[in-house]
């Protein structure tokens, strides 16, 4: 399994390998999710099977409030 850092610059989102020598970027959450995909395949390529990738990340919640209702 690859362990990914996924993390905002406060530009971009970015991902970093942990253990294993990955890095990529992408503007949004999705596209960055997209890019981590084909950098891992591409670090990986010689491997007969593909690891699993486990993305994590800390996001924080602006203005969580308890639902009214």
């Amino acid at each position: 399994m690859v362990k990914i850092e996924a993390y905002h610059d406060g530009e971009r989102w970015c991902a970093r390998g942990l253990g294993v020598d990955v890095f990529t970027q992408g503007e949004t959450l999705d596209e960055l999710m997209a890019n981590i995909k084909e950098a891992v395949s591409l670090h990986f390529e010689e491997q007969p099977e593909l690891p699993e990738v486990l993305v994590l990340s800390e996001l924080k919640v602006a203005d969580a409030k308890a639902p009214t209702g």
